[in-house]
C-alpha cells in the first residue's frame, strides 16, 4: 500500500470513528442554538471545532494499531455525548427514554448533588412539574419550558429547558432528552429592587403630595377667611412642596449618575477645596444646630473627579452629620492622603460625628435606597432615603470606596476613599 493509499485509509477510518462524536456535538450544539443557550454563531463555530477535533484525533478502530494510536475514551458511545454535555457553560443533563441519567456535567451535580448516572432523574429532582415536563417531552417530541423556585435561606429561581432529541432518523420516539437549567434569579433580584425602588418612591411623593392636597382643600373650603390658619397651612405646604423637590432632585442625579457609571472622570480635581465650600454652605445648619464644624486638611489632596458630584457626596455626608449627630456637639472632618489595602496611594476624607450612633445590623444596608435607620427621623429632617445611595454611586462612579464605623452611642465615622490623580487609572 502506498503512502498516499495508506493515508486516505487513515482518514477514512478516523471519519468512521468519528462519527458518533460528530453526530453528538451536531445534536448538542443546534438544542443549544434552538433554546438560546448558544447564538448560532457560537454554536456552529463550537461544533466545528468539536468535528475537527474528532476526525482529527488519532483512534483506534480494533485491527488497525498501525495507523493509529488507541484511545479508550471513544471506545464506548456515550462518551462523546458525556465530553460534550461536560463542557457546556450551564447546568445540563442528558436522559434516555426511560429518565435515566446518560450524562450530565459538573454545574448540574452542583444544583443536584444527588444526581447519578444509570439512575432515574426523579430520584434526584424532586420538582414533579418538571418530572412531568420530561415525561410529556419525551412522549411528545415537544420541548417544554418550566419556571420553579427553591425555596431556603437565599431563595433561587430557574427555568429548565426540557428538549426531545431523536439521535438517529426515522426513530418513532426521541431517544435522548437534554434539561438544559437557566438560573432567573440575578434577574429576579433586579426586578425585586425596581418593584421595590418604584412603590418607595411613590410612597414618598404620594405623602407630601397627599399633605399639598389637604391643605389645598382647606384653604378652599372652611379656612378661606382665616388668616392665621391660612399662614400656618401655606408654611407647612412650602415645606413639602420643598422636600417633594429635593426628592425629585435626587431621583435624577441618581439616574444621571447611573447612566454615566462607565465612564470614569479624568479631570484633576482638589479635594480640600470643595470641602471648605460644602462646610461654608451648611454654616448656617450647623449653628442652628449647635454644631461645630472642625476641618482638618493638608495643602492638597488631587484626585481626577467630578466637582459637581464631590460636591454633591460631601454635602451629604456632612449634612447627615449635622443633622443625625447629638445637638451642641461638634463634626471633625479630616482630608489626608492615606494607602489602599494593595499599597497603592489614595486620599481619604472621614467625616466623624459624636450623635448616638448605628447599630451594626444597619450598617450593610445603609448605602441601599430608601434605607432609614428610624424613619420618623429621617422623614422629620427632610431626609429623601437616597442620600447615601447617591454617596456610593459617586463613589462606584470615581472608583472608589465608603467605609463606615459606628456602634451605639459612639457615634458614626463615614471614610471616603478615593485613588490620587497620579495612581487613578483612566478608563
Amino acid at each position: 500500500m502506498s503512502l498516499n493509499e495508506n493515508r486516505a485509509t487513515l482518514v477514512r477510518r478516523r471519519a468512521r470513528g468519528a462519527r458518533p462524536v460528530v453526530v453528538a456535538a451536531a445534536i448538542v450544539f443546534a438544542v443549544l442554538a434552538i433554546a438560546n443557550v448558544l447564538a448560532p454563531l457560537y454554536a456552529l463555530i463550537s461544533f466545528a471545532v468539536v468535528a475537527a477535533a474528532a476526525v482529527i484525533a488519532p483512534r483506534t478502530d480494533g485491527d488497525d494499531d498501525r495507523l493509529a494510536q488507541p484511545v479508550a475514551v471513544a471506545a464506548r458511545t456515550d462518551d462523546p455525548l458525556r465530553a460534550v454535555v461536560a463542557g457546556l457553560p450551564d447546568p445540563v443533563i442528558a436522559l434516555d427514554r426511560d429518565g435515566k441519567v446518560l450524562a450530565l456535567n459538573e454545574h448540574a451535580r452542583a444544583l443536584a448533588p444527588a444526581l447519578r448516572q444509570g439512575e432515574p432523574v426523579s430520584l434526584a429532582l424532586r420538582m414533579p412539574e418538571l418530572i412531568e415536563a420530561i415525561g410529556r417531552a419525551s412522549a411528545r417530541g415537544e420541548e417544554q419550558r418550566v419556571a420553579y423556585a427553591e425555596r431556603g435561606p437565599l431563595d433561587r429561581w430557574f427555568e429548565a429547558i426540557v428538549m426531545p432529541v431523536k439521535r438517529e432518523p426515522g426513530l418513532e420516539r426521541p431517544d435522548l432528552v437534554l434539561l438544559t437549567f437557566h438560573d432567573l434569579t440575578p434577574l429576579r433580584r433586579v426586578e425585586e429592587m425596581r418593584a421595590d425602588f418604584v412603590a418607595n418612591a411613590s410612597h414618598e411623593l404620594r405623602t407630601p403630595l397627599a399633605a399639598l392636597s389637604g391643605f389645598i382643600e382647606t384653604l378652599q373650603g372652611s379656612a378661606r377667611d382665616d388668616t392665621k390658619a391660612r399662614e400656618r397651612f401655606l408654611a407647612i405646604m412650602q415645606e413639602q412642596a420643598r422636600r417633594m423637590a429635593r426628592l425629585i432632585d435626587d431621583l435624577l442625579s441618581l439616574s444621571r449618575i447611573e447612566l454615566n457609571a462607565h465612564r470614569r472622570p479624568d479631570k484633576p480635581v482638589d479635594l480640600v477645596p470643595i470641602v471648605r465650600q460644602v462646610v461654608d454652605g451648611l454654616e448656617t445648619l450647623a449653628r442652628d444646630r449647635g454644631v461645630n464644624v472642625n476641618v482638618e486638611a493638608a495643602n492638597a489632596l488631587s484626585i481626577l473627579g467630578d466637582r459637581d458630584e464631590l460636591v454633591r457626596l460631601f454635602e451629604n455626608l456632612v449634612e447627615n452629620a449635622l443633622k443625625y449627630g447629638a445637638p451642641g456637639k461638634r463634626v471633625d472632618i479630616r482630608l489626608a492622603p492615606g494607602t489602599t489595602a494593595d499599597g497603592e496611594p489614595d486620599a481619604q476624607v472621614a467625616v466623624r460625628d459624636y450623635g448616638p450612633g448605628i447599630a451594626p445590623e444597619h450598617l450593610p444596608r445603609l448605602t441601599e435606597r430608601f434605607y432609614r435607620v428610624d424613619v420618623t427621623e429621617s422623614r422629620a429632617q427632610g431626609g429623601t432615603g437616597l442620600g447615601l445611595a447617591l454617596v456610593k454611586h459617586i463613589l462606584n462612579r470615581h472608583r472608589g470606596r465608603l467605609t463606615i464605623d459606628s456602634a451605639p452611642g459612639a457615634g458614626a465615622t463615614f471614610t471616603v476613599h478615593l485613588p490620587t490623580a497620579g495612581t487613578a487609572p483612566t478608563a
